[in-house]
């Protein structure tokens, strides 16, 4: 039986993965958590935490679900804790492209992160439909990276990961800089934000007097079938206007050279904003 040692499992992604870990008898896992209102949301899942460290020293596999800011000081103090051979799995990035994870030689080191169930997702029920950040009922890809160590490291790695976001669609292997590039830059970075714009001009045109319900309804609509364009999920097109007017937006609303984002010397910049306080 595979012995994890889930760090934040009170977490708002640690009580993720722990829901899912109650599924799978197959691994023996000690959940960890300090802060008492971690431990509450771990006691109403029927799940008795401990805030000791203990449990690090016999663990395959210690996950970090802990935050990015902190990643690095925590690393410091159980990483040497951990047994030779083990896997450290992180969830981001973001901390092992920025240097913060604690090394050592012995250790294999993995990063496993969801893709989140797609827009396009389809689900047979309205529950399912509605789990927006997947693991509980709606599919979702993940990716996976090695950072260091064997590959039996990764596929202990892999497979845990696909157990803690369950359920899977695809599993894709990439390394640890592709996956910087899709977050933070891709998603993060550009697509989160264009989104937060698009809210900040949707809160503007509800301001100048159109009715909420129908603002919603227009706007979250033609995203839908813009991204469907966009993604070839349809074979069609938007309008001559529509190519028109965005032709001449795009100057107005980007700087030049906003690709830089994608520049690995400018996502180190990012992940250091990241995981510095």
């Amino acid at each position: 039986m595979t012995k994890i040692s889930l760090i934040g499992a009170g977490g708002k992604m640690g009580v993720r993965l722990s829901d899912n870990f109650l599924k799978n008898p197959q691994y023996e896992v000690t959940y960890v958590e300090i802060a008492q209102v971690g431990i509450d949301k771990l006691a109403e899942r029927g799940i008795k935490a401990t805030e000791t460290n203990d449990s690090v020293q016999e663990a395959d596999v210690v996950i970090l679900a802990v935050p990015d800011v902190a990643i690095g000081a925590i690393s410091e103090v159980l990483i040497p804790l951990m047994k030779a051979g083990a896997v450290v799995l992180t969830l981001d990035p973001a901390a092992p492209l920025d240097g913060k994870i604690a090394h050592r030689e012995d250790l294999g080191y993995v990063i496993a992160h969801p893709c989140h169930p797609s827009i396009f997702n389809w689900e047979p029920t309205e529950a399912a439909f509605r789990d927006f950040y997947g693991g509980i009922s709606a599919k979702q890809s993940i990716v996976v990276a090695l950072m260091a160590g064997s590959e039996a490291h990764y596929q202990l790695g892999e497979k845990i990961a696909q157990d803690m976001y369950a359920p899977i669609d695809q599993t894709y292997r990439i390394t640890l800089e592709q996956m910087a590039i899709l977050e933070p830059a891709m998603v993060e970075t550009l697509a989160q934000t264009c989104m937060e714009v698009v809210k900040e001009g949707y809160d503007r045109v509800v301001g100048l007097g159109v009715p909420e319900a129908a603002a919603r309804d227009f706007v979250l609509g033609h995203l839908r079938i813009q991204i469907a364009v966009l993604f070839k999920e349809v074979n069609g097109t938007f309008s001559d206007a529509a190519y028109k007017i965005s032709k001449r937006a795009k100057p107005i609303l980007f700087k030049e050279n906003w690709q830089k984002i994608f520049e690995l010397s400018d996502i180190r910049e990012q992940v250091r904003d990241i995981t510095e306080k």
